[in-house]
């Protein structure tokens, strides 16, 4: 996708450093930022620098490719996978990821171990690039009906951000959307702010203005009373986690998107890769939930009058704070989910029926 009118994806391997776009800059400051270390890459997921299930663990596999460029000793490659894997709770794919590139190194002798390595990390983010393309591609079918019976402009809401910002390219929830723009069908986007860290203010809106695609920004709390006037045709969001009862982890506040378009009889869509399909949990419950530091909330950073950037309080100094990051989307409030493979419902047997190879 595009930034200034050039084409980025949002990780790539260049002499011998991981480069990715700083996302904790964006929307005010555009920064191509240097991996050299596995612990660069830890840092990374942690500060939220890559954010969004199928990048983290895009990064994540980089990070093992660093691990190993460091010291291609077994048990330095094994420990800083561990620690990859602890970097973020929720996101499957960090996980899936890691494990998938320790098993093509089992076994390999140093001479080869680095362009395997190498191999692998670009073959998992070339992967999930592809299979970006395809959820578009099927996505693109519900945007395509909906315009085909209102022949007039399909508004669709999205919350945080889980657009190509959040993966190699394309994303999940918004290549549906690029697709429909590039076929010509008018769009328009209604943005969740998404509170806490704003991803959806900050970049959804940046990376669709880049992509010229029509959107509006609202708080997290006016999706509800849109849908009750009839202003929102669909919703379609991300995910950091999906069972395979066709339950839905993702950005906190998803949840209450759903009860509402599930109260408005509005569609709502969840895209993902199935990467992020998490096949061993069986109840929602023992989904990690990943509580992040309180500040995020009582503070607020932008830029001032001199365009530098500034982090502020806004709540008293001595309230408390509880930052839950994900919320769980029972299966029931999904109309559909769309993967690569197609579109099933969220459910045990339409997943077994899309993934039975």
């Amino acid at each position: 996708m595009k930034i200034e009118g050039k084409e980025y994806r949002t990780i790539w391997y260049q002499e011998n450093v991981v480069k990715i776009i700083d996302q904790t800059k964006l929307p005010h400051q555009f920064i191509i930022k240097d991996l050299k270390s596995v612990k660069d890459a830890i840092n990374a997921i942690k500060v939220m620098e890559v954010r969004g299930a199928p990048l983290i663990g895009g990064t994540a596999a980089y990070g093992i490719v660093l691990a190993v460029q460091e010291n291609n000793d077994p048990e330095f490659i094994k420990k800083s996978a561990e620690e990859l894997i602890q970097s973020r709770p929720t996101a499957i794919n960090l996980k899936w990821a890691v494990d998938r590139m320790m098993k093509k190194l089992s076994g390999i002798n140093s001479d080869q171990i680095l362009s395997i390595a190498l191999n692998e990390a670009k073959e998992i983010c070339d992967e999930d690039e592809k299979f970006c393309e395809k959820i578009g591609i099927n996505g693109l079918k519900i945007i395509e009906e909906i315009y085909n019976k209102k022949k007039d402009t399909v508004n669709i809401l999205t919350h945080c951000n889980a657009g190509w910002l959040a993966t190699i390219n394309w994303g999940t929830a918004t290549s549906p959307i690029y697709h429909a723009h590039k076929k010509g069908i008018p769009v328009h986007v209604w943005v969740d702010e998404t509170r806490p860290r704003n991803q959806g203010a900050n970049l959804t809106s940046y990376e669709l203005n880049e992509e010229e695609i029509p959107n509006t920004i609202i708080t997290d709390n006016t999706g509800g009373i849109l849908m009750k006037r009839g202003e929102v045709d669909m919703c379609i969001v991300g995910t950091d986690r999906t069972l395979s009862n066709g339950d839905v982890c993702n950005k906190i506040g998803t949840y209450l998107k759903a009860l509402a378009a599930h109260d408005n009889n509005v569609p709502f869509y969840v895209a993902l890769p199935s990467s992020t399909i998490d096949w061993d949990i069986k109840d929602a419950k023992d989904i990690p939930i990943e509580e992040r530091n309180s500040e995020e909330l009582s503070h607020v950073e932008g830029v001032d009058e001199n365009n530098q950037l500034k982090k502020v309080l806004i709540y008293p100094k001595k309230s408390k704070a509880i930052n839950l990051a994900f919320d769980v989307t029972p299966a029931k409030y999904v109309t559909g989910l769309i993967t690569e493979r197609g579109i099933s419902e969220a459910s045990s047997n339409g997943l077994k029926e899309l993934f039975k190879k």
